[in-house]
C-alpha cells in the first residue's frame, strides 16, 4: 500500500471495492502480496489522481433485442456510475460484421450492415433501463470509428502481438479443432479486433460474463504491447436462459428481452425452471434468496413482479399477474401441468395434436378443432389449417376439458 495514501481515501476506495467486486466471478489482474487487486488498485488510483475510471462494456448488435443476462453486466455498470465513474458503453458496430465466436461450435451466419444499423438502433433505448443517462457518467461509442481506419498493414501488426497457439488454445477453437469443425480466419481475428477496442478507447476497466474474459484479456495483452497501462478486467456469472441448459442468448431464442411487454415478460419468467429460482434473484434483485417463497410458483410471481415493475412499473406488474392468473390460474389449470418441447418454431395444430398424443390422426384432430374444443391458452381455435408460432414460454395446449398439456419450443 502506498505510503502517502490517507485513511479518508483508502476507506472509500474500500467502500467502493466492496460494492463493485459483489457478485464478480473473476477480476485480473488477481490479488498481489497485499491482498489487493487490479480493481482496488485502480480505485485507489482514480481517487488519488481524482480522475474517474473509464469502464468498457461491448455488446455486438447481432439482434434487436438486449435481455436479462446483459442486465447482469449494466447493473454492474450502473454500480461504477453511482460510484462516479464513467461508463463507456460500446455497440460494437463492425465487430458484429464477424459475430463473436465465443461459446459458438460453428461460424456465425453473417448480418447486413442494414441489419446491424437497424438492431444498434434499438440499444439505447433498453441500456438506459438500467444504466444512467447522465452525460457526466456516460459515453456512447462504436467501435467502427477506429476500426475503419486501420490499414491492412495496421491489422498485421495487430496480429503480430499475438501468437497462433494463444488462439487456438481458447477452449471454443480447441473445441472445433477437435472435431474438425471449420473455423474461419475472419473468426481467429475477432479477439484482436474486440482487443483493439481497449487500446482505442483507453479504458480502465473491462466488464464481461465469464465466456468473455479471453477476449477481454486480449484487451490486456494488446494494451501492454502499446505501453498503456492494462485494464482490469471483470468477469460476472451467466444468467442460464429458459430452456435451463444454455446461456440466456439471443441466438439460441432463450432469452426475455429488457422491452418484452410485462404480459409476456411475466409469463416467460413463468416458464423458467424451478431450480434457476436461486441464481436468477442473485443476479437480477437485491431479494435475498434466504426470504425467497418456499413454494416455486410463488417465487416465480415474485420474480415476475419485480422484474415487470423494475423494466415497466408497478401497475403494469399488477396487471400481467392478474392475466396470468386469469390464463391458467382461474381456468383451472394445475401450477405442476406437464410441459412438451417441440423442436419446430412453426407447427399445424393438427400435428401439434397428434404430436402431444391428443389425437391419434389427422382427422380426430380436425374434429376436434371443428367441435370448438381445443384451445390454446384458453383461446378456441377453430381453424383445421392454424398453424401456431411456439417459443420458449409456453402456452397451454387444451383439447376438451380434461386433455391439457404445456407446449413451448425447444431453446
Amino acid at each position: 500500500m502506498p505510503s502517502d495514501v490517507s485513511p479518508a481515501l483508502l476507506k472509500e476506495a474500500q467502500r467502493q471495492h466492496k460494492l463493485l467486486s459483489k457478485g464478480v466471478i473473476n477480476t485480473y489482474p488477481e490479488p498481489n502480496a497485499d491482498g489487493h487487486d487490479g480493481l482496488f488498485l485502480k480505485i485507489l488510483k482514480s481517487l488519488k489522481d481524482d480522475r474517474p475510471l473509464k469502464v468498457k462494456l461491448g455488446a455486438d448488435p447481432t439482434a434487436p433485442d438486449i435481455h436479462l443476462g446483459h442486465a447482469v453486466v449494466l447493473q454492474k455498470m450502473r454500480d461504477f456510475q453511482e460510484c462516479g465513474h464513467i461508463a463507456q458503453f460500446l455497440i460494437g458496430d463492425y465487430t458484429a460484421l464477424i459475430g463473436d465466436p465465443s461459446g459458438r461450435n460453428k461460424t456465425r451466419p453473417p448480418l447486413t450492415e442494414e441489419e446491424i444499423n437497424q438492431n444498434a438502433k434499438t440499444y439505447m433505448e433498453q441500456v438506459f433501463k438500467v444504466v444512467k443517462k447522465d452525460e457526466s457518467v456516460f459515453q456512447l461509442l462504436t467501435n467502427s470509428t477506429w476500426l475503419n481506419k486501420l490499414s491492412f498493414a495496421d491489422t498485421i501488426k495487430l496480429c503480430a502481438q499475438v501468437t497462433v497457439a494463444q488462439i487456438v488454445q481458447r477452449e471454443d477453437f480447441a473445441n472445433r479443432l477437435a472435431q474438425n469443425a471449420p473455423i474461419s480466419m475472419h473468426e481467429l481475428l475477432y479477439p484482436i479486433m474486440q482487443g483493439y477496442d481497449s487500446v482505442a478507447m483507453d479504458c480502465d476497466i473491462e466488464l464481461g460474463g465469464t465466456d468473455q474474459t479471453f477476449n477481454c484479456l486480449m484487451g490486456r495483452q494488446l494494451m501492454q504491447a502499446q505501453n498503456m497501462p492494462p485494464q482490469t478486467v471483470m468477469t460476472l456469472p451467466l444468467l442460464v436462459g429458459l430452456d435451463g441448459t444454455d446461456k440466456m442468448s439471443k441466438s439460441k431464442n432463450n432469452y426475455i428481452g429488457l422491452t418484452d411487454d410485462p404480459a409476456d415478460m411475466f409469463g416467460k419468467v413463468m416458464s423458467i425452471p424451478d431450480e434457476l429460482m436461486p441464481s436468477y434473484f442473485e443476479l437480477l434483485t437485491n431479494i435475498g434468496t434466504d426470504s425467497l417463497p418456499k413454494h416455486p410458483m410463488d417465487a416465480k410471481k415474485l420474480l415476475g413482479q419485480t422484474l415487470v415493475t423494475r423494466f415497466h412499473d408497478e401497475s403494469a406488474a399488477q396487471a400481467a399477474q392478474q392475466d396470468f392468473e386469469t390464463r391458467f390460474s382461474k381456468r383451472d389449470i394445475p401450477e405442476d401441468l406437464q410441459t412438451f418441447e417441440v423442436e419446430e418454431a412453426e407447427l399445424p395444430l393438427v400435428d401439434l395434436l397428434k404430436r402431444v398424443e391428443f389425437a391419434k390422426s389427422n382427422n380426430e384432430a380436425r374434429t376436434f378443432i371443428k367441435q370448438n374444443a381445443v384451445k390454446i391458452d384458453g383461446e378456441p381455435i377453430q381453424d383445421i389449417n392454424h398453424v401456431h408460432t411456439l417459443t420458449p414460454a409456453p402456452v397451454v395446449l387444451q383439447a376438451g376439458k380434461r386433455r391439457m398439456i404445456k407446449v413451448q419450443k425447444l431453446a
